[in-house]
């Protein structure tokens, strides 16, 4: 075989020249050394000091895509069966407004899994359906609003592979850059090298607004046409090569393979239900849009929207506006599902920063408490946060910036103070200095005090109106009942930890089937069913969150206060199955002493 341009080389034809160096060795097994030798002297006999071979530092855990053979087996199949409205609902408890993204990412989401659990239950083949085209989203809407954020959240719920890339960063196949089907090899990285799983993935790609074609460009657009027509067929339907053709190591990995199994390994992934979400802020797309309803709409009678109201025209897009922007019509035809994300006001960015689960309140908590210092927030400085954000146009990124700017003085000051709980009102933020000085001088510090606990009780109020309102959706999603009493502790714990509802309750969730099982070692070491019922188990759920008790000590806890009595009745009555109260907790000896007596309200 004559080759005139080594860095043309086909990874085929590389194997080739490889392999049949190998077949000239001696019989004797080469060590890596010897191989790496000989490979460096037919390189360098061929094409002199261009292509030299880079020793790769070999680990034992590796990439889990280098050997499919070799990944975790696991059944393949997604394990899928959320609703809708179901996702709207865990969605609700996070993002404020965009009700109808939301609904439209939810749906889509939801029925493409859906429907690929269904064939996979049922047997059926995915692929008898010819010309089926895939609900791929792309989203639209101005920075800031919570694009990234909700495909994240989604991800988080779903379970399934997902991965996360920017379209800036790829080129087209063969330049210089990232290639697009990297994310798909990064799917099967995040799937545990399981190829089954990550065909039925996510891969997200942020801010594809930037890879629209430049108006008037004169030669090739590598990095914004290049990059979408590198994208159409991994959208629709490719099969991806795990190895990298231009990668040495994974060249020399094959080589070996090829050389111990006399076998080529075909490791590809098909795309075809991989699921792309796309997303950007489209900034000029709104104009495009007004021109084009301005010259449909001419003639009495015609609606035209207002100019001034980019949202509304936004949300009038189309095919041709996309293609307008710079979009080629193939790459727009494989976005079937669309959605526009809504502008955020004054009022979105205070209840933004009013969300419990918000991450900007709770990392400004976690900063102050890495200087063992407890912070509140009051309402009023929210207020005046999400106004200053406001005026900065850039949706809620703008409230990191105002909360930061706002809080700076005071995170650089009261950690060198004795301070340890501190409350943060419009008040002290619009005078930081005097604030301070009255802080480190220990001056109005009963006021500060009055303060602090009006706001913690104030939070603990709004977090139970929190979760009352999101009971059922919470509920179902921990498998746990919210009792009045629970969600008093929720609220407790809020206040005393820094930690979003979700894991606050999946906390209380622990340490109820932590209950639970005691309940059955109970049984096991003193043959006596003892039932907890849920106001007792609140009780000591209350009692550990208080630090009144631990959980290791609830055994010997039981066993001390009701062994013996309950053996007694069980001996007289010949009962063994006991209703533990919150009362029995309080009072054992009341307990036992009225089940001996066979007092019903007791049994």
């Amino acid at each position: 075989m004559q080759v005139n341009n080594p860095h043309s080389l086909h990874f085929d034809d590389r194997m080739i020249i490889m392999t049949d160096m190998m077949e000239t060795m001696n019989e004797k097994i080469p060590t890596p050394k010897e191989l790496e030798k000989e490979i460096s002297e037919f390189l360098t006999k061929k094409f002199g000091g261009h292509v030299k071979v880079a020793t790769p530092i070999v680990m034992h855990k590796e990439n889990p895509a280098h050997d499919m053979g070799k990944a975790p087996k696991k059944d393949g199949k997604i394990h899928f069966n959320l609703k809708p409205e179901e996702l709207v609902s865990y969605l609700d408890q996070y993002i404020i407004k965009q009700e109808k993204a939301k609904a439209i990412l939810a749906t889509k989401i939801c029925t493409h899994f859906n429907r690929i659990r269904r064939y996979q239950d049922t047997d059926e083949d995915l692929n008898d359906l010819v010309g089926g085209i895939k609900s791929n989203v792309l989203m639209i809407g101005p920075t800031g609003v919570g694009k990234t954020y909700m495909i994240r959240l989604i991800a988080k719920k779903l379970g399934v592979p997902f991965v996360k890339g920017d379209a800036t960063k790829f080129s087209e196949t063969g330049y210089v850059g990232g290639d697009v089907e990297d994310l798909v090899r990064d799917l099967v990285r995040e799937a545990d090298g399981d190829m089954e799983r990550a065909q039925y993935g996510i891969i997200y790609i942020d801010e594809i607004d930037k890879i629209a074609s430049t108006r008037n460009l004169v030669g090739a657009d590598v990095s914004r046409t290049g990059v979408q027509r590198a994208l159409l067929k991994p959208m629709e339907e490719t099969e991806v090569d795990l190895k990298v053709p231009h990668d040495p190591i994974s060249m020399l990995q094959e080589v070996e393979r090829f050389r111990r199994t006399g076998k080529r390994d075909q490791s590809t992934v098909n795309t075809r239900h991989i699921l792309f979400i796309m997303s950007g802020a489209f900034t000029d797309l709104a104009e495009i849009i007004h021109k084009r309803i301005t010259r449909q709409g001419i003639g009495f009678g015609a609606r035209l929207a207002k100019a001034e109201d980019p949202w509304e025209l936004l949300t009038l897009v189309k095919s041709e506006d996309l293609i307008a922007y710079g979009f080629e019509s193939e790459f727009v035809g494989r976005l079937p599902v669309r959605t526009v994300f809504e502008r955020l006001t004054e009022s979105d960015l205070y209840a933004i920063l009013k969300n419990p689960n918000n991450p900007i309140i709770l990392g400004k908590k976690l900063d102050f408490s890495a200087y063992g210092i407890d912070v509140k927030f009051d309402d009023d400085l929210l207020r005046l946060l999400a106004q200053k954000a406001f005026t900065e146009n850039t949706g809620a990124r703008g409230l990191v910036s105002a909360v930061e700017s706002t809080l700076l003085p005071f995170e650089k000051s009261l950690p060198s103070s004795t301070v340890v709980r501190f409350p943060f009102t419009a008040a002290l933020a619009a005078a930081p200095d005097e604030a301070l000085s009255e802080t480190i001088h220990f001056r109005n510090t009963r006021r500060l005090e009055e303060a602090f606990q009006r706001i913690a009780d104030e939070e603990r109020q709004a977090i139970r109106t929190y979760v009352a309102s999101n009971r059922e959706t919470i509920s179902a999603k921990f498998d746990m009942s919210l009792t009045p009493e629970r969600v008093d502790i929720v609220a407790a714990c809020y206040s005393r930890n820094i930690m979003d509802i979700s894991r606050i309750v999946e906390k209380i969730k622990d340490y109820r089937d932590q209950i639970k099982s005691i309940e059955l070692y109970f049984l096991k070491n003193h043959d006596i069913n003892i039932v907890l019922e849920e106001s007792a188990i609140d009780f000591i759920i209350q009692q550990i969150v208080d630090g009144i008790v631990e959980m290791k000590d609830l055994y010997r806890s039981l066993s001390e206060n009701f062994e013996h009595g309950l053996k007694l009745v069980r001996d007289k009555t010949g009962r063994n199955r006991f209703f533990v109260t919150k009362e029995a907790l309080l009072s054992p000896e009341a307990f036992v002493h009225n089940l001996i007596k066979n007092r019903p309200e007791f049994v």
